[in-house]
């Protein structure tokens, strides 16, 4: 079982040492077009260059620790289209950099995905919000096949959600219209609020399901377990590559420090359960997430890298127990 953590790589300190810089639309626009490009060129080399000494710190760590979600502004802006005109002319000088990246990071078993955003909705029923979603996917999958990804399936994960009011058959159109790269790195996760692992399990045909454990509770007041019979549909979407799970925990003080925590027992609103803790508190969820032994577990925690540290030990105890 691998662990991961999301984004921000932490030092002992809490401090991040090896940061992505980004920048605002209005500073971009207000700039002419020589120091335009100047402005993203310097901060996606910059970027690309902490990722790499990120992957540096993944390598020295114990092969469970080898996991990162890379964060979605790898390229700022480049989804922006007075950007993506610039990005086009000077993205060839990057690809050295994204080559280093991919293949330290393949060399040292490190397991990669991206994220978009809430937005990236591609089972809307607004055509627009289709569009700029596919652009958004593509964009988050030409970073990982520069990287030498996207050649076979889940080499590589970019998860989304499967919110939408077209729902199911929306997705499905959405999915046929991404490149075969895309397709390859594509997952989809259910959400708290509009589609349940039920609802996106109609997609397991398509592409790999993301279980997210705490999601499922926060909309049904139900501890998935791993032997329910929905969980090996989950791991059947993945076809033979370790399946992916999402964990997080409300935030303290919300619950329980022990048990499962009942929301009709909570004087806490269901909008307030979305939001992750700092680090992993309540033991008993801590053993129930990593009673799912055929996954790996992606960490949604505030404290990243230090909260799923915290979560290995607990996992080496259990396996010396």
């Amino acid at each position: 079982m691998k662990l991961g953590f999301a984004c921000k790589y932490l030092d002992t300190d809490a401090k991040q040492p090896y940061p992505f810089k980004a920048t605002t639309r209005t500073r971009f626009l207000s700039l002419d077009n020589d120091a335009r490009a100047a402005l993203i060129h310097t901060l996606a080399a910059a970027n690309l260059a902490n990722l790499y000494l990120t992957f540096e710190e993944l390598a020295r760590l114990p092969p469970a620790l080898r996991m990162m979600r890379i964060g979605s502004d790898l390229l700022p802006l480049y989804t922006v289209p007075e950007a993506t005109v610039l990005y086009h002319e000077f993205l060839p000088t990057l690809y050295p950099l994204f080559t280093r990246c991919g293949e330290f990071a393949r060399a040292n078993d490190i397991r990669l995905s991206f994220h978009p955003g809430q937005y990236s909705v591609l089972a809307s029923d607004n055509p627009q919000v289709v569009e700029r979603a596919l652009e958004d996917v593509e964009y988050h999958t030409l970073c990982a096949t520069l990287m030498g990804y996207g050649q076979r399936f889940q080499d590589f994960k970019i998860n989304i959600h499967m919110n939408g009011k077209a729902g199911y058959e929306g997705f499905k159109r959405a999915f046929g219209k991404l490149t075969p790269e895309a397709r390859n790195m594509l997952t989809v996760e259910n959400d708290e609020i509009s589609c349940s692992l039920d609802d996106v399990l109609q997609a397991q045909a398509l592409c790999p399901v993301v279980v997210d454990i705490h999601h499922h509770w926060v909309k049904e007041n139900a501890f998935i377990q791993p032997d329910d019979p929905r969980i090996e549909r989950v791991k059947a979407s993945w076809r033979g590559v370790r399946p992916v799970m999402h964990y997080s925990v409300s935030q303290e003080g919300l619950i329980p420090d022990e048990g499962f925590p009942d929301q009709h027992c909570l004087s806490v609103a269901k909008t307030k359960l979305r939001a992750h803790s700092d680090y992993y508190f309540n033991p008993t969820l801590n053993d129930w997430a990593l009673s799912f032994e055929d996954f790996d577990i992606m960490c949604e925690v505030k404290m990243k890298n230090l909260a799923r540290d915290r979560l290995y030990r607990t996992a080496l105890s259990r396996e010396q127990a």
